[in-house]
C-alpha cells in the first residue's frame, strides 16, 4: 500500500522548487505509513525528527506487539513501556522475552501467544492481566495443571483458551474455567499426555474443542460426555487414536455438533468401516476425506470456518514437522493445495501456519535434507512461488517470516529456483536479508544461499547487490546470530566457487570478514561456511593468498584444526591443503605454525573418516614440496599417520598419502622414518595392488627415493653405533624390497615385442607402438622441482638397472605432451644436460629394453617442447 500511493503522498509533499518534504504530510498519512513498518523500521523513523517522533510514539500504533523474531527482554521492555498504554496483543517467543512482557505496563492486554513459558510467569501474566479473552500458550512442559486453575481465577472475560504440550490436565483445573470463565467458547488441550475427558463435558459454553494429538484419552466414557454439550459444534480429535466407534458415537448422538476433525487418526484410517460412518449433513474430516473441496462446496457459518481453518492449517504444519511415513501421496494429491488456499486466507496465523507448513512438507523424508521435486513441482503448477512471495513482501513480520522461508526451502530444488528467479524472487531475498529480524533475515539469506548453488543465478545475485549485502550482513549481525551468519557464509561461498565473483568478494573485504567470523564464532556451521569460503577464495588466484595472509585468514584455518567439530576440522585442512599449493602461501602457513598443527591433526585423526584423512595428507602433501616443510614433518612425527592413511582402502586417501611420502622420501633425514615406521610394506602394497594407477606411481616415486637415499652417504648419525648398523641392516632389506617392487611396476607397462621392435627400428610407427602403453594419464598435473629433476637424471647413470629403467620412465611421465607442468620439466631437463645422459641410454647395448625405449621416449618429448618454445617464439 506504501509504494501503491507513493506517488499521491510525493505530490502532497511537493515543494514548490521541486524537492519533497516528507514531513510536511498530514499526520493521518504519516501514521498509515508508520503502521506499515515492522517495530524496528518505526522506531528508525521516528528518530528522524521530531514531527515524526510523535507520531511514531501514537497509541493507535501500538495496539499489538509480534517479538518472536527479536531478542526481547526487560530492558526493551521498559523502554517500550510509555508506549504500550493501549497495546492489546503481543506475541513473544522464549522464556527471556516471556519475563519481560511483564514490564511492559499493557493494562489493556487481551491476548497472548507464545511459548516457552513457565508455571510462575503464565501465573503472574494472568494475574495483571485479567481482561484477556485469549490465551495461546506452548508447547511448554513447564506449564501445569495449576497454571490452568490460575487462568481461570484470574481471567473471567477468557474466551479461547489454547495450550499445548501439558503433561497433565486434571479435572479440577477444568472445573474452575467451567464455574469462573462463562464466556469460554474455545479451548485446545494440544499434544497433552493426559486430559479429562469428563471433566470437558462440565465446561458447557465450549463451541469449540480440540485435544488434537492427546495421548491417553478414554473415548469410549469421552464420546459419550461430549454428545451432550449443547453448545459444541467443532470437535478436533487428530493425531489421536480414536476408533470409528467414538467418532460414529460423537456424529450421531451429539445435536449442536457440525464438524469433527480426525486427520491424521492411525486407529480410524486403518479401520475398512470408517465409510459407513453416518454423517447426517454432519461434516467428517479425515486423511481419507476430500478436503480440498470444503472451502468451496461445503456451506457452513464464518464461525465454524474461521475454526476450522485454523484446525486444518496448525494439524497439517503438525503432521508435515513429524513427517509420518507413506504420506507422500496425500501431499501431492491435495496437502499442498490445502497449504496454498490456506495462504490466501486474511485470518491472522492462517497464512503463517500454512507457509510453514509448505516449508516443512516439501521435504522429501523424515531428517532429510532434499527436496521432494514432485512437491516442489505441485507448488509451483499450482501459482505457490507468486502466492508466496507476495506474503514476503507482508508488513506481518511473522507471515514474512514463514513464507521467506518456505521460497527458500523451495530455492533447493533446481526447477523451483528457476521460477523463484524468473519471479523476482532474488530482489526480494536481497531486500529481505538486510531486516533486523532475525528469523526474516535468515530466511532470506538462506534463500540466496541455495540459489547461490546454480551457476546461472550467481551473476543475478551479484548484479542485484547480493555480495555487498552479504559483507554488510556478517559485519553487522552479533556472532551469537548462528543461522542468519551460517547462511550468509554459505552464499558467500557458493559465489566464491567462481573465480569473478571471488575477486569481487576479496575487493568487498570477504576475505577479512571470514576469517575475522572463523575467529569470533564457535557456531559449527558457520565455522564451516566461513571455512569453505576461504578455500573457494584461495582456490582461484594467487592473488587472494596474500590478501587471506594479511587479513589473518591462515591463522584462523590453523587454529580451526583443532576445532571440536570434525566437519570443521576437515574443512580447515582442505582450505590449507588449497592455499598451499604456492610457495608464497606454503611459506606462510609453516610460518603461522600450520605444519605443527597439521601433524597434530594427523596424529588425532587415525581413526577418523576418510574425508578429514584425505584433506589432511592433501595438506601435508601440499607443505612437504618445500624442502624445510618437509623435514619439518618428518622431525614433528607427520610420517606415522601418513602410513597409516596409506593402508586406506579409499583411493583418495592413498593417493594423496602415497603422494606425501613420496615428497617427503626426498629428503634423506626422512627416509629413516619411513623405514622404521614400515612404510615400505605399505608403499610396496601401493605399487603392486592399488587400482589407482596414479597412487602406484607415487609410491613407486617414493620406493625410488628411498632406494636412492639408502646409497648414500649423506644420513645423520642416529643412536649408538649397534643402532646405526641395524638401521643399515633394515635399509638395505627395505631398499631389495622396493627395487623388487618397482622392477614388477615398470614391467606393467612394457610391451615386451612392442619394445624389442621399437629398439631394432629406427621407425617412427615402432615408437609409436610401444609409446602406448607407457604414459598414466592421470599424473599429468604432478610437478617436480629442479633438484627432483635433477636426481631422475643422476639416477640414469645408477648400476641399478631397475633405478635406471624407473628414472627414464618417470622422466617420460613428467614429459608427457598432454601434462600441464611438461614444458617447465622439458625445460629443467635441458638446462641440466639430460639430453646427453638419455641417449647414451637409448644407445648403450648393455641396458635392458625398457631402460632404451623410455629413454627414446623421453628424448621424443624434449624434441616436441623444444619445437613448441620455438614455434611461440
Amino acid at each position: 500500500m506504501v509504494f501503491k500511493n507513493h506517488s499521491v503522498w510525493r505530490k502532497v509533499a511537493m515543494k514548490d522548487n521541486g524537492f519533497v518534504d516528507w514531513t510536511s504530510l498530514p499526520d493521518d498519512a504519516m501514521i498509515q505509513l508508520f503502521s506499515l513498518l515492522n517495530y524496528h523500521d518505526r522506531a528508525n523513523l521516528s528518530a528522524t525528527c521530531k514531527a515524526w517522533r510523535i507520531v511514531g510514539a501514537s497509541k493507535c500504533l501500538w495496539t499489538s506487539l509480534d517479538l518472536r523474531g527479536y531478542k526481547f527482554n526487560i530492558t526493551m521492555a521498559v523502554c517500550l513501556s510509555p508506549r504500550c498504554v493501549n497495546l492489546q496483543q503481543v506475541r513473544f517467543r522464549g522464556a527471556e522475552s516471556a519475563d519481560a512482557i511483564n514490564h511492559l505496563n499493557a493494562m489493556n492486554l487481551r491476548d497472548i501467544s507464545g511459548d516457552s513459558i513457565t508455571d510462575d510467569t503464565l501465573t503472574m501474566l494472568v494475574s495483571r492481566h485479567k481482561d484477556l479473552r485469549c490465551i495461546q500458550v506452548g508447547p511448554d512442559d513447564k506449564v501445569t495443571s495449576g497454571s490452568i486453575k490460575a487462568i481461570a481465577f484470574y481471567c473471567p472475560k477468557l474466551k479461547q483458551l489454547r495450550l499445548s504440550g501439558i503433561k497433565d490436565v486434571l479435572a479440577d483445573s477444568i472445573n474452575a474455567l467451567a464455574n469462573y470463565c462463562p464466556n469460554l467458547v474455545d479451548i485446545g488441550f494440544i499434544d497433552c499426555l493426559n486430559v479429562d475427558g469428563v471433566a470437558l463435558g462440565h465446561v458447557l459454553s465450549v463451541r469449540f474443542l480440540s485435544v488434537a494429538g492427546t495421548s491417553n484419552m478414554k473415548w469410549d466414557v469421552a464420546s459419550h460426555v461430549w454428545c451432550k454439550l449443547p453448545e459444541l459444534i467443532g470437535l478436533d480429535v487428530s493425531r489421536t487414536d480414536i476408533s470409528s466407534t467414538a467418532v460414529s458415537m460423537l456424529l450421531s448422538s451429539s445435536r449442536s455438533l457440525k464438524v469433527l476433525c480426525a486427520l491424521n487418526c492411525p486407529v480410524l484410517e486403518q479401520d475398512i468401516t470408517v465409510n459407513t460412518v453416518k454423517t447426517e449433513g454432519k461434516l467428517l474430516l479425515g486423511l481419507f476425506s476430500d478436503i480440498r473441496n470444503v472451502f468451496s462446496d461445503w456451506g457452513c457459518s464464518n464461525e465454524i470456518m474461521t475454526w476450522l481453518k485454523w484446525i486444518l492449517s496448525h494439524t497439517l504444519l503438525h503432521i508435515a514437522k513429524s513427517s509420518p511415513q507413506n504420506l507422500d501421496y496425500f501431499w501431492l494429491k491435495q496437502g499442498v493445495a490445502l497449504f496454498l488456499s490456506l495462504l490466501q486466507c486474511s485470518q491472522e496465523d492462517i497464512p503463517e501456519m500454512a507457509a510453514s507448513g509448505l516449508a516443512t512438507c516439501i521435504f522429501a523424508n523424515e531428517g532429510n535434507a532434499i527436496i521432494d521435486p514432485g512437491k516442489a513441482e505441485a507448488v509451483v503448477k499450482n501459482g505457490g512461488i507468486p502466492l508466496l512471495l507476495d506474503l514476503a513482501k507482508s508488513w506481518e513480520e511473522g507471515i514474512q517470516s514463514a513464507a521467506t522461508k518456505a521460497i527458500s526451502n523451495l530455492s533447493a530444488d533446481p526447477n523451483a529456483a528457476k521460477t523463484v528467479s524468473d519471479e523476482g524472487g532474488i530482489g526480494i531475498f536481497i531486500e529481505l536479508a538486510r531486516s533486523k529480524n532475525r528469523q526474516i533475515s535468515e530466511a532470506a539469506t538462506g534463500g540466496l544461499w541455495n540459489l547461490s548453488v546454480g551457476e546461472e543465478h550467481k551473476a543475478a545475485i551479484t548484479e542485484a547487490g547480493g555480495i555487498k549485502t552479504l559483507v554488510d550482513i556478517i559485519s553487522d549481525w552479533s556472532s551469537d546470530s548462528d543461522g542468519v551468519l551460517e547462511c550468509s557464509a554459505g552464499a558467500l561461498a557458493n559465489l566464491a566457487a567462481n573465480k569473478k565473483y571471488s575477486t569481487e568478494i576479496t575487493i568487498a573485504g570477504g576475505v577479512q570478514l571470514l576469517a575475522t567470523l572463523i575467529n569470533n564464532c564457535k557456531f559449527r556451521g558457520v565455522q564451516e561456511q566461513a571455512t569453505r569460503g576461504l578455500v573457494n577464495l584461495a582456490a582461484h588466484s594467487v592473488r587472494n593468498g596474500p590478501n587471506a595472509r594479511e587479513a589473518g585468514a591462515l591463522e584462523a584455518l590453523i587454529q580451526l584444526t583443532c576445532s571440536p567439530h570434525e566437519g570443521v576440522r576437515q574443512v580447515a585442512a582442505g582450505a590449507l591443503w588449497h592455499l598451499s599449493l604456492t610457495n608464497v602461501n606454503r611459506e606462510a602457513i609453516a610460518a603461522a605454525g600450520g605444519v605443527e598443527a597439521l601433524v597434530t591433526l594427523a596424529q588425532s585423526s587415525l581413526n577418523a573418516s576418510q574425508c578429514l584423512q584425505g584433506m589432511v595428507a592433501g595438506a601435508l602433501w601440499g607443505l612437504s614440496m618445500s624442502k624445510a616443510n618437509s623435514i619439518a614433518i618428518g622431525r614433528e612425527g607427520g610420517i606415522p599417520p601418513l602410513i597409516v592413511f596409506a593402508h586406506s582402502d579409499s583411493h583418495d586417501v592413498h593417493e594423496v598419502a602415497a603422494g606425501a611420502l613420496w615428497n617427503l622420501a626426498f629428503d634423506h633425514s626422512n627416509v629413516f622414518w619411513i623405514v622404521e615406521e614400515g612404510g615400505i610394506p605399505v608403499l610396496a602394497r601401493l605399487c603392486s595392488s592399488s587400482e589407482s594407477r596414479k597412487a602406484r606411481f607415487m609410491a613407486a616415486l617414493a620406493l625410488a627415493y628411498i632406494c636412492y637415499g639408502s646409497r648414500t652417504n649423506e644420513f645423520a648419525p642416529m643412536g649408538t653405533s649397534s643402532e646405526n648398523t641395524s638401521k643399515s641392516v633394515s635399509l638395505d632389506e627395505a631398499r631389495t624390497t622396493a627395487l623388487k617392487h618397482i622392477e614388477a611396476f615398470i614391467l606393467t607397462f612394457s610391451d615386451p615385442q612392442a619394445f624389442a621392435a621399437a629398439v631394432v627400428s629406427s621407425s617412427r610407427a615402432a615408437l609409436d607402438q610401444a609409446i602406448e602403453r607407457a604414459y598414466i594419464l592421470e599424473t599429468g598435473f604432478l610437478r617436480c622441482s629442479e633438484a627432483e629433476i635433477g636426481r631422475f637424471i643422476t639416477m640414469l647413470r645408477s648400476s641399478s638397472s631397475i633405478l635406471k629403467a624407473f628414472a627414464a620412465f618417470a622422466l617420460l611421465q613428467f614429459t608427457d605432451p598432454q601434462g600441464r607442468n611438461a614444458v617447465y620439466h622439458a625445460s629443467l631437463m635441458l638446462d641440466a644436460g639430460a639430453v646427453k645422459v638419455l641417449r647414451a641410454a637409448a644407445a648403450s647395448a648393455n641396458e635392458p629394453v625398457e631402460v632404451k625405449i623410455f629413454a627414446k621416449i623421453v628424448l621424443r618429448n624434449l624434441e616436441y617442447h623444444q619445437q613448441e618454445t620455438l614455434y611461440l617464439v
